[in-house]
């Protein structure tokens, strides 16, 4: 079998990245209405550490970390997962999955400008463009009457934007970060980390755990498709392409996903989306366009 070429790699990821992530928020909104969100990251985390691992000593890839990795693997797994993702998991039960995906969307707008405060990286024209309408369409996407009369919902819009900043700030820390060289190995160091935390968080908060016997078919093959594919598959091509790629092309995933996530939503769970919405995304992601047609950053 010939050996995939790194372009070829490097397209297979994105590819990974745009579309599995895409049906994530789907996948989460179906197992956060039976499941407590703490819990199912927890679980889901957990399995698709021990798969990572099973398949990193099938392929004998050197499993030993330093203590600067570890930390390292320690701050991204809280950026990531916990926080990142369990938090959105939790924002979903007040938000529906289509409209979550949206506001994920805002993270090339995060990644530039935290680029630009760590970095001192000036941004052109084309960026400011960027950031200009990305801020006009949050504003749109936010201010629906419909959404600042729910406290719950206007709770679960706050929490999704400072997800979404953690899991920026991850992307830029990660592609200078001292982790294990194996991009599968990392992935499996982070998710076991993170499902540590997420017992203990779960704890915590007192949440019910269900047995996997309780759970429906439609929750049993959800969590099936968030460990093997959304963890396992797209998580480990995420951080290859953090080492590979420029940070802020790997951020553009965020305005594919919300494509997915929508027609999804809209053709399974029957959600619905206003005019207001739709504009909004219509100037969010065009504001995301322009950050990611840059031909440089200098």
């Amino acid at each position: 079998m010939p050996k995939l070429t790194t372009k070829a790699l490097i397209i297979l990821a994105f590819i990974a990245i745009y579309v599995i992530w895409g049906s994530t928020y789907l996948l989460n909104k179906i197992a956060v209405t039976a499941l407590p969100p703490l819990f199912l990251g927890a679980i889901r985390f957990f399995c698709a550490s021990l798969l990572i691992f099973g398949i990193a000593k099938l392929m004998k890839l050197d499993l030993s970390i330093t203590k600067r990795q570890f930390i390292n693997s320690v701050l991204v797994g809280f950026l990531f997962l916990v926080y990142g993702n369990g938090v959105f998991v939790w924002a979903l039960k007040y938000v529906d999955s289509g409209f979550g995906a949206l506001l994920a969307s805002t993270q090339p707008l995060f990644v530039l400008l935290l680029m630009r405060l760590m970095d001192n990286k000036r941004m052109q024209k084309k960026s400011l463009i960027g950031v200009s309408l990305g801020i006009i369409g949050m504003y749109l996407l936010v201010s629906q009457h419909e959404l600042i009369t729910n406290k719950n919902t206007l709770l679960g819009i706050f929490m999704i934007f400072t997800c979404v900043f953690g899991w920026s700030y991850g992307s830029v820390f990660v592609s200078k970060a001292n982790l294990p060289k194996s991009y599968l190995v990392s992935t499996g160091y982070q998710m076991l980390i993170a499902s540590v935390m997420l017992t203990g968080a779960s704890l915590s908060f007192n949440e019910v755990w269900v047995s996997p016997l309780e759970w429906s078919a439609e929750v049993k093959w959800s969590m099936i498709l968030l460990i093997t594919f959304g963890s396992v598959v797209a998580f480990t091509a995420f951080n290859y392409l953090l080492k590979e790629v420029s940070t802020e092309k790997v951020s553009t995933s965020a305005y594919v996903n919300p494509v997915i996530a929508l027609f999804l939503g809209w053709y399974i769970l029957d959600e619905t989306l206003s005019l207001q919405s739709i504009i909004a995304a219509a100037v969010l992601l065009t504001g995301v366009y322009f950050i990611a047609s840059r031909k440089r950053l200098t």
